[in-house]
């Protein structure tokens, strides 16, 4: 029988398989210490410290910044903070270009994708002005693009007059353009958009045809469209629709394959733990969490003003015949959909915190949790930020799993077309 690794020797194992992939500066930077530390360390004389056991294996179970043996090429356009990315890299996919315009979401992203910003992955601003010439080639496009009504009367206009038209007319101006010109140019071999459920009902429905007859009728791709709640992966509610296309019609592609979990989540899964048992992360230290006390942050609970206000607020709604109100959740319960508003009041997800006492926010790692973000993942900004940011983004392993059953199909796509 194989004896166990001693703490030392796999910390030193942990590390040589990090440096495969990243710099020491980045290594140093994610554990808090000097690069000279780390360089002595990889020597041969690392430290017997649980903790950075601990921290190591957290850095290479994360998926974020690292692939091994990557199947296809990605761009992330709208990339926020990487979750579409990192559920991406999951499958295989390797980021070669990102666009995020807001200096705080790239802030976030490049402390996650320490690759993000180098000559194979460059990070650019505003898509809005990049030409689509210097785009890199790639296998797969995604884009979590922000919905955007469509001026159509110039449109029927020139249908009456017998004039062609297309999406150039139709989308010039909003942001699904951009994605439009992208694909039209560069023809990858497949793209996920994703975005709220209201898309299919917003600007009744003029958007979402305007939407579904790009990139079908003058792009000529193979669309399949579905509404998925990630609360079959997190527990919150939240839907939002899948818009998966393929440059070569894929009619054995089905959301029916996706592979939901047995577990029913619940918020115990992502709630700090009080019981001894909450990892202590280097990168978090005490920011959320009390190791010492075992508890929350009291910055995280409710003022008496707040929470009298939130509480009178419910009740006149209540008496108008309004479901309006905050939302209160204990350990064994699901919550409402985590909102970019998160950070005024928290009032649609409460954390209950026994009789007689205040509610309190969700800290920001549990918002990251509530997303699906490893505790590998960092948050470098403050909590307002953070709070922004986790209500923006992705339910990452919900969009995994349609990164799964995507792959196959890029991939066939991508040998017919190096056959040709």
């Amino acid at each position: 029988m194989d004896s166990p690794i001693a703490p030392a020797d796999e910390t030193l194992a942990l590390l040589e398989d990090l440096h495969k992939s990243y710099s020491l500066e980045w290594i140093a930077e994610q554990l808090g210490v000097q690069t000279r530390t780390v360089q002595r360390w990889l020597s041969g004389n690392p430290p017997q410290r649980p903790y950075l056991v601990t921290a190591l294996r957290q850095l290479a179970q994360a998926p974020m910044g690292k692939v091994d043996s990557p199947a296809f090429d990605t761009i992330d356009l709208f990339a926020g903070i990487g979750g579409i990315r990192s559920a991406f890299e999951a499958s295989g996919g390797q980021c070669v270009m990102t666009s995020e315009w807001n200096k705080w979401s790239e802030k976030t992203y490049r402390a996650n994708f320490p690759l993000a910003g180098n000559d194979t992955d460059p990070f650019i601003g505003d898509i809005t002005t990049y030409s689509e010439d210097e785009v890199p080639n790639h296998d797969v496009l995604l884009a979590g693009f922000p919905c955007q009504p469509f001026s159509i009367a110039g449109v029927s206009k020139k249908n009456a007059l017998g004039r062609p038209t297309g999406f150039k007319d139709k989308t010039q101006g909003t942001l699904f353009f951009d994605v439009a010109r992208i694909i039209a140019a560069k023809r990858p071999a497949a793209f996920l958009l994703e975005n709220v459920k209201n898309l299919k009902s917003h600007d009744r429905g003029r958007t979402f045809e305007v939407i579904r007859q790009t990139l079908t009728e003058e792009l000529g791709y193979d669309l399949h469209e579905r509404v998925i709640d990630g609360g079959a992966f997190v527990p919150q509610h939240r839907e939002r629709i899948m818009l998966v296309g393929f440059r070569e019609p894929r009619p054995d592609f089905s959301f029916d394959d996706m592979v939901f979990p047995e577990h029913k989540p619940v918020m115990r899964d992502i709630l700090h733990r009080t019981d001894g048992t909450e990892p202590r992360l280097p990168w978090d230290g005490d920011r959320f969490f009390d190791h010492e006390s075992q508890k929350v942050q009291d910055k995280y609970t409710l003022t008496p003003r707040l929470w009298e206000y939130l509480q009178n607020y419910a009740a006149k709604h209540r008496a108008a015949g309004n479901g309006f109100g905050y939302g209160l959740v204990g350990p064994d319960d699901r919550s409402r959909t985590l909102s970019a508003r998160y950070y005024k009041d928290g009032s649609e997800i409460l954390v209950a915190q026994g009789f007689g006492e205040r509610p309190r926010r969700l800290t920001p790692r549990e918002c990251a949790r509530l997303m699906g973000f490893p505790d590998s993942f960092r948050i470098p900004v403050s909590d307002t930020q953070a709070y922004r940011q986790f209500g923006n983004s992705v339910v990452v392993p919900m969009i995994a799993e349609v990164a799964r059953i995507m792959r196959p199909h890029v991939l066939a796509i991508m040998r017919h077309q190096h056959e040709e």
